[in-house]
């Protein structure tokens, strides 16, 4: 992952000066990690590392060009942010999927009471008889899933699309293009406002948030809320990223986030499971003990970002 720049920026820094600083290293990490994982495509190697480096400074470049678009050639900012998008889409998918077989696996192993997957037949329980065909079950739905998507990856990073961003990016490594008028302006007058705008959109959308209290636990409908105010909260983390701020706090409630979408697509994974056709009782007793214990990480999950992101309630003495 890109790191960001911590070196203190002053308001009456140039306001151009300090965006294509931020973009250019961006850039400069895309750049690396594709090289990394170039090298370890070639042999053989494992390549997250160098794929998840790859992603973060994409992300961090399409969500900066969409906060301070006014300050770059739009035209520029709006194309290149779209594959951008695009490319850290497509290279996550693999990931997703097998970091969702091992979540739904690890739970497995949990709920059943057994360190190994097929626990002896009949010797626990219901959830036990199942959990080994469920797993089995999952096993094949999301390795198939990842293979489509592994194969999807190479065609993506082979494609002409992939290089013309590649080539994008490395001209944004040495110049930025930028607009002669609004990049002349300083730091406090142009892009503090702009970051302020994302984070008024972020505010926004976590106050719309439906509250958490218990009353519907399993509702699945309100992951998408929730789902926006995770990508707008890292559209704010990045802005402030560009202007050299401290972003722990941010970055803590945006993990949170990361486990509620994990979560959510892990029940989601199961429930689909469940509806496999002419699956045995036990296996789709075991997938729904599954998917309940995942919406409770969802809902665990979105307890633990309120207490990070919204302030305590005043205590008021009588």
């Amino acid at each position: 992952m890109a790191q960001p720049n911590h070196d203190p920026i002053t308001a009456t820094a140039d306001a151009g000066a300090v965006l294509g600083t931020y973009l250019r290293a961006q850039a400069t990490a895309f750049l690396r990690a594709l090289r990394l994982h170039g090298e370890s495509t070639a042999s053989g190697a494992d390549g997250s590392d160098a794929a998840r480096g790859l992603r973060g400074a994409a992300r961090r470049i399409s969500g900066s060009l969409a906060t301070f678009r006014v300050v770059t050639e739009s035209s520029w900012a709006d194309g290149l942010r779209t594959e951008l998008v695009w490319l850290s889409s497509t290279l996550a998918d693999e990931h997703a999927y097998a970091a969702r077989l091992t979540r739904l696996m690890d739970a497995l192993h949990r709920l059943s009471g057994s360190p190994e997957l097929p626990a002896p037949r009949g010797s626990a329980g219901a959830l036990t008889v199942g959990s080994a065909r469920a797993g089995a079950l999952l096993e094949r739905q999301l390795t198939l899933a990842r293979t489509r998507a592994h194969s999807a990856t190479l065609q993506a990073l082979g494609s002409s699309r992939f290089h013309a961003v590649a080539d994008a990016v490395a001209v944004l490594a040495s110049e930025v293009p930028l607009d002669a008028v609004a990049a002349r302006g300083r730091v406090s007058e142009v892009l503090v406002p702009l970051a302020s705008v994302a984070e008024t959109r972020l505010s926004a959308a976590v106050t719309a948030l439906p509250p958490v209290d218990g009353a519907h636990p399993y509702n699945a409908d309100h992951d998408g809320p929730w789902h926006e105010v995770r990508r707008l909260l890292r559209v704010h983390r990045y802005a402030r990223e560009a202007l050299g701020e401290d972003v722990t706090r941010p970055a803590a409630a945006g993990e949170a986030l990361d486990r509620h979408r994990d979560a959510a697509e892990a029940a989601t994974a199961s429930a689909t499971a469940a509806r496999t056709p002419r699956i045995a009782p036990a296996t789709a007793y075991a997938l729904g003990v599954l998917h309940a214990d995942q919406r409770h990480e969802v809902e665990a999950a979105r307890l633990a970002f309120r207490h990070l992101w919204l302030p305590e309630p005043a205590v008021t003495s009588r």
